[in-house]
Formats: C-alpha cells, sequence, structure tokens
C-alpha cells in the first residue's frame, strides 16, 4: 500500500523500541485502543494496510483481529508533532477490546469511583473460544 521509509525516518521510538499507536475510528472520531508499534509493526501496517501492533507480553507482532476476528483496516497513519506518537484512522471490524466492549476505553472514573460506560457486546469467551 504505502511506502513505509517516511514515517520511518519521522518516528522516534522510544528506549525499547517502540512508539505509542492510539487507534480511532475513521468515520465516528471514537477513541478505540491504544497499543505499541515496533519498525516491524509499522513497516507491516503500511504495506498491507492491515493494522499489526507489538505485543510487549507476548514480546511478537500481534496482528489485530488474528485470534478474534476483529480486525482493523487502516486509512491513515499520522504521525505527531514530535514523532513520537502515532495515530491511526482505521475501520475497525467488531469489537476493539480483548474484553468485548466497542473499544478500550469503558471505565470512568467519577466521583463515586469507577463505572464502566460502555456494555460488553461480545463475550471473551465467543471472540476467543475460551
Amino acid at each position: 500500500m504505502t511506502d513505509p521509509s517516511a514515517a520511518l525516518a519521522a518516528l522516534h521510538f522510544n528506549d525499547d523500541g517502540l512508539v505509542p499507536a492510539i487507534a480511532q475510528q475513521h468515520d465516528t472520531g471514537e477513541v478505540l485502543m491504544m497499543a505499541w508499534m515496533n519498525r516491524d509493526a509499522v513497516v507491516e501496517t503500511l504495506t498491507t494496510g492491515r493494522v499489526c501492533y507489538y505485543s510487549r507480553s507476548r514480546r511478537a507482532l500481534w496482528r489485530k483481529g488474528e485470534s478474534s476476528g476483529q480486525r482493523q483496516h487502516l486509512l491513515s497513519f499520522r504521525v505527531d508533532c514530535d514523532g513520537d506518537t502515532v495515530l491511526l484512522e482505521v475501520d475497525q471490524q467488531g469489537v476493539a477490546c480483548h474484553t468485548g466492549h466497542r473499544d478500550c476505553f469503558f471505565r470512568e472514573v467519577t466521583e463515586e469511583g469507577l463505572r464502566e460506560i460502555s456494555p460488553v457486546l461480545v463475550t471473551p469467551q465467543e471472540l476467543y473460544g475460551r
């Protein structure tokens, strides 16, 4: 799809070789999730159009939707003013959060404490067959 060389030249990866990536639904502006990308994830995302992250816990590339089917297709890849964060405008297929919520920001801090502000749309068991 897109030659990744300009993005790679503009990005400033942290000491672990990672850059934070914020995924946003392209047509609604909804912030879906935050994850990490390394150089390989940036290259794969830009060359395939399918969003790929780096899993710190697994220490491996994580192709969004690989096990759940809840894929993200890239529409725009933006680099912030400092080159240390990216914004991915995506078309999210299904839910973005591994908990089954539409997005990962379903908890709000209120005077009463932490409360869920959006429902589970699909159970983790349905997503992952566990």
